[in-house]
């Protein structure tokens, strides 16, 4: 039986209806952003005025702040996506309409691969587009790469601060409750290392847009086993480092 997918209707001609506006702004957006998935670590490096409010983006369910970060002599945006790929790159979208233009995004993963060590810090230099937000910026395929040039920049601050990595393959998905144990294998074996919810379609808009993009990721729980190991991975010390590695990773990008 032949199936008529509309994800494959990539429409490269048109201009789209509704555009990302910049929003209320109240202060000076800095060019260079750090998308960060880590609530906690976000509250405790900007909460209480340690960092400005330059802008909010309100959602039906809330709003998301983004803030302006002092760092040495520059400043770094900093803001919270939401969870899952239509959310965060709606997010996306509305900063950089608002100025950014240079992004490391960090945030956590599940281990596909046995013996990823909780904590372990991946780069990801493709990912497998097993989402739909992708699909809208890019034309249909079964992988988006990452920029090397980025993933370059990212390795080497991990190489000067001596923190382990792995570079490779993250699978992408919309559904973590439908990580069945035949889909972890076949992601396995096409090379995948871990699974997240949001890298391809951010490397999708980004190139789209023409902003510069690259992602941090730690091995959180892990979904290689017979069973889910959760390994309480939210708690993982590795999230407040994750972000300031980001935040120099960000500061060396063009």
């Amino acid at each position: 039986m032949a199936w008529d997918i509309p994800l494959t209707e990539y429409d490269a001609d048109s201009a789209a209806l509704i555009e990302p506006a910049a929003g209320s702004t109240s202060g000076e957006v800095p060019e260079l952003a750090v998308i960060c998935f880590f609530r906690d670590v976000i509250d405790e490096v900007c909460g209480d005025g340690r960092a400005e409010v330059v802008a909010t983006f309100t959602w039906e369910h809330g709003s998301h702040q983004l803030f302006s970060l002092q760092v040495g002599e520059r400043r770094v945006a900093v803001f919270h996506p939401g969870v899952g790929a239509p959310l965060a790159c709606g997010l996306f979208e509305q900063v950089i309409a608002t100025g950014c233009r240079t992004f490391v995004a960090c945030g956590g993963a599940g281990a596909v691969v046995p013996g990823l060590a909780l904590g372990h810090v991946v780069v990801p230099d493709a990912a497998v587009r097993d989402e739909g937000t992708s699909y809208h910026y890019l034309p249909p395929s079964r992988e988006v790469s990452a920029d090397p040039a980025v993933t370059a920049v990212l390795c080497d601050v991990l190489d000067e601060r001596a923190v382990p990595y792995v570079v490779g393959k993250t699978w992408t998905t919309d559904a973590p409750y439908r990580e069945t144990q035949a889909k972890v294998a076949a992601r396995r074996g096409e090379g995948c290392l871990t699974v997240e919810m949001e890298t391809a379609a951010f490397l999708a808009v980004a190139r789209h847009r023409g902003v510069t993009f690259g992602q941090y990721l730690y091995a959180g729980d892990d979904v290689s086993g017979e069973t889910w190991d959760h390994r309480h991975w939210q708690t993982s010390s590795a999230r407040r480092d994750l972000f300031w590695l980001s935040v120099e990773a960000v500061l060396r990008l063009p």
